[in-house]
């Protein structure tokens, strides 16, 4: 009944993509049985909107890792010459919660890090309301996995089950290592100067002391 795609790193947050979902937000509520509208923008990364060309558009549910097609909103609209489409949210998909969100997946252009896998691009997590349907055991567990794997990051993907999974990751684990030796180099500062003024506090205890044992032999 859905589509499901495992990813083999992390999901690629639309601030890496060339288009920048701007509706739905973390922010948002999309209704059951009422008209929603996703909206995108071009955020001026290249490639630009022109070169992704068509692309399809769903609601999603999973985690960084997995990840679970649970309605497709259009399976073809060009992001360059359209910037907003209106859907009706299926009420059956799953429950209510903060669970969702949208996934857009180019037609025609490759990911640059990885010509086997299409450009994509993410929202944040929104809410559903007014929901009917339940999530079956692997969308629950694959949300689960949250927990160790969170959505919200950056990344690419590589599809294990299928091809129409992206790689993006790499843009993630690069900007995820490069925050990581961020931490390092200020945390080796840290202790690097906390090293020095040690040094320093010493040899001035040092210089105090010689001077007072001076005073008393006079």
């Amino acid at each position: 009944m859905f589509a499901k795609v495992i990813l083999l790193s992390a999901l690629v947050s639309s601030a890496f993509a060339t288009v920048f979902i701007t509706t739905p937000t973390a922010a948002s509520t999309f209704t059951a049985g009422q008209t929603a509208t996703i909206t995108w923008q071009d955020n001026n990364v290249s490639p630009l909107l022109a070169a992704w060309g068509n692309a399809s558009v769903g609601i999603w549910a999973g985690n960084a890792n997995q990840q679970t097609l649970l309605q497709l909103v259009t399976a073809s609209v060009n992001v360059s010459t359209t910037t907003s489409i209106q859907f009706t949210p299926n009420a059956s998909i799953g429950p209510n919660g903060l669970e969702y969100f949208i996934r857009m997946e180019s037609l025609t252009l490759k990911d640059a890090n990885n010509t086997q896998y299409p450009e994509m691009a993410f929202s944040a997590l929104f809410t559903m309301a007014s929901m009917t349907g339940t999530f079956n055991s692997s969308v629950s567990a694959e949300i689960a996995g949250q927990s160790t794997a969170p959505i919200g990051g950056s990344a690419t993907g590589s599809v294990a089950a299928t091809t129409s999974a992206a790689s993006s990751s790499a843009k993630v684990a690069a900007a995820s290592t490069t925050s990581s030796a961020k931490s390092t180099t200020a945390s080796a500062a840290s202790a690097s100067n906390g090293a020095i003024s040690s040094v320093v506090a010493n040899v001035w205890i040092s210089a105090i002391f010689g001077i007072v044992v001076l005073a008393l032999m006079m």
